[in-house]
């Protein structure tokens, strides 16, 4: 008996911690235009008037033909700030990777990203009015640069930030020979990071664990065979961790404005569908709205998602 015993505690000592009922916000590659800066607020407004426990903004928060200015980047800082529920937001390509394009301003890319790092992600908690306090990977000395990487706990799920941009991750750099030191470093980061936060994960039991990033790391092509050179280590390394992974993994992405729900990773092994994962891309320019997701323990996938398009005003 004390056996059996000790086999039923070991396997309940396996399974996630239950998690609890929790609303959050998802959003992203906006403003590119004078109409939806302009309705920016108004959006942030529609989300404020949710019972939300924080919004997520995934990157882009300008478009790719426009400059690269720290008067651009301070407007989107005060309007983030102005978000009632806490807001966490990651950086995309248009705001620092793409810089160096004449119509960004010829900007130096490593110059925009110190100073995003400088201006949105100055101390330990999330933008916003009401403060969320965030444990950044620049606490650990070895990657001190990287503020932008962060994760906090809420209601069973582990959440993580993670600066993985479009432009292919910047792994050709300006000079387009790849791959870049800048990418190397970051990499580096990044993939500490997201291993750390898996075994974090899995240390404390945790029913999910959700990621978001700003590129879209190219699923299907990875099936193919044909991943962007840029993504491939870490769709390896998150195929990895969600197999290992007794709860459920999210991964949150923009950067190709294709608002979408899916289950795209697969065990290479048998080439079935990793039931455990599911990707969820926002809405991106000229789309405009967000998702509101929620953690629901009766669900058997956890998470839950509601897509919101804002209601544009008819013109008369």
């Amino acid at each position: 008996m004390k056996l059996v015993a000790a086999l039923i505690l070991a396997a309940l000592m396996a399974l996630p911690s239950r998690a609890e009922t929790l609303s959050f916000g998802l959003f992203g590659d906006t403003p590119y235009t004078a109409w939806e800066r302009q309705h920016l607020p108004e959006l942030i407004d529609e989300m404020d008037r949710e019972d939300l426990a924080f919004v997520i903004h995934d990157g882009d928060i300008k478009s790719g033909s426009s400059e690269c200015s720290d008067a651009s980047f301070l407007d989107i800082l005060g309007v983030f700030n102005s978000s009632k529920h806490p807001l966490i937001y990651v950086p995309g390509d248009n705001e620092w990777t793409d810089c160096h394009r004449r119509s960004n301003g010829s900007y130096d890319p490593l110059e925009r990203l110190g100073k995003l790092r400088e201006l949105f992600f100055a101390d330990g908690h999330a933008l916003g009015r009401r403060k969320l306090a965030l444990e950044r990977q620049s606490h650990d000395s070895s990657f001190a640069p990287y503020r932008e990487n962060v994760r906090w706990q809420a209601a069973g799920v582990l959440f993580v930030g993670l600066n993985l941009p479009g432009s292919e991750n910047n792994y050709h750099g300006i000079k387009g020979s790849g791959p870049s030191p800048e990418f190397l470093a970051r990499s580096s980061a990044n993939r500490a990071w997201l291993e750390q936060a898996f075994a974090l994960a899995r240390s404390r039991q945790l029913a999910g664990i959700l990621i978001a990033i700003q590129g879209n790391p190219g699923f299907h092509a990875a099936g193919a065979g044909r991943a962007p050179t840029g993504y491939a280590d870490f769709l390896d390394q998150l195929r990895r961790e969600s197999m290992g992974f007794a709860g459920q993994v999210v991964l949150v992405h923009g950067d190709t404005h294709r608002q979408r729900i899916d289950q795209p990773l697969e065990n290479p092994d048998t080439g079935e569908t990793l039931r455990n994962f599911t990707r969820v891309e926002t809405f991106g320019s000229p789309s405009f709205g967000w998702i509101k997701a929620g953690i629901d323990p009766a669900n058997p996938r956890l998470f839950r998602f509601e897509p919101r398009v804002f209601a544009r005003p008819v013109l008369q």
